[in-house]
Order: C-alpha cells, then structure tokens, then sequence
C-alpha cells in the first residue's frame, strides 16, 4: 500500500504541476491584456488632457461672447427705446396733422361763401387784366418825352400819362 501511497502523491504533484502551470499560463495572458488596457488608460488620460484644454477655452470663449451679446443687447436696447421715440414722435406729428386738417376742413366748409365770392372776384379780376392786355397800344410817335419838375400839363398839350404828353395840335 505504500506504492499506493506513492502513486498518489505522484498523481496530486502532477496535478499540482499541471494546475500551476495553467495559473501561470492565465496570469501572462492577463498581464498582457492588463498592460493593453494600461496603454489604452494612459491614451484616453492624454486624451482627455486635450478635451479639457479645448473645453476649457471653448468655455472662455462662450463666456467673452455672452458678455458681448450681453452688451451688444444693452446697446439695442437703447436704440430700439430711440426708435420707439422716433415712432411716439411720428404718430404725435400725424395726429397733429390730422386735427389741422379736420380745423381746416371745417373752417372751409363754414366759409364756404366766402370762398366762391374770392373765386368770382378773382374770375372777374383776371377777366379786367385780360383786357387791360387787350387794348390797343398808343404808337409811340404820338408821345413826347419830357422832363419837369412839377407835372403841370405844358400848354398846346393834352395829357397823357404821368411819364409823357401827346403832341401838339398845331390847326
């Protein structure tokens, strides 16, 4: 029996043997993938250094331009306030504008009579100056021009106008 003894140490040393080296085996395949993932960790730790330096400035970035709208929007705002003014003040201009019109229109029609008689005196008016143009001038060699220093009419002479006097009847 001791043979027995010595076969079954000999199995568990092999089994032993055997389990150990499979541990060994397993242990190099998972230093490998260990050190894979070890160089992955360190790419995505370099990576992640460039995406916080980019957000980081992309964040600087966004800050200047929000303070910019910020007042860029003040600065509208207050044009936007001017035009507003602009508009208050056109629509005050209109309706003053309005109310004249609505006086005038109403004093027309309250002098209405007053108006066509300054139309028909002015009708009549330009029909005179029409025919004051329409009269038949004086020849000029029925005028005599002369000077004096009082405007007394010379004798054997008709007046004619202020500025001359008609030539003389001799018969």
């Amino acid at each position: 029996m001791e043979v027995l003894l010595y076969i079954a140490a000999l199995v568990a040393a092999i089994g032993f043997l055997v389990l150990c080296v499979s541990i060994g085996m397993t242990l190099f395949s998972v230093k490998n993938t260990l050190n894979s993932i070890a160089g992955t960790v360190a790419g995505i730790e370099g990576q992640m250094e460039g995406i916080t330096r980019e957000t980081t400035s992309l964040l600087t970035k966004t800050n200047a331009l929000a303070d910019d709208i910020s007042e860029k929007s003040e600065k509208l705002n207050s044009v936007v306030h001017a035009v507003k003014g602009v508009g208050d003040s056109v629509n005050s201009l209109n309706s003053s504008v309005q109310r004249i019109t609505t006086s005038i229109s109403t004093e027309v029609h309250k002098n209405e009579d007053k108006i066509a008689q300054v139309v028909q005196w002015s009708n009549v008016a330009m029909g005179i100056a029409d025919q004051w143009r329409q009269r038949k001038p004086i020849n000029d060699e029925d005028i005599i021009y002369t000077s004096t220093k009082t405007n007394e009419t010379p004798p054997n002479m008709k007046a004619k106008s202020k500025f001359g006097f008609l030539k003389r009847n001799n018969g």
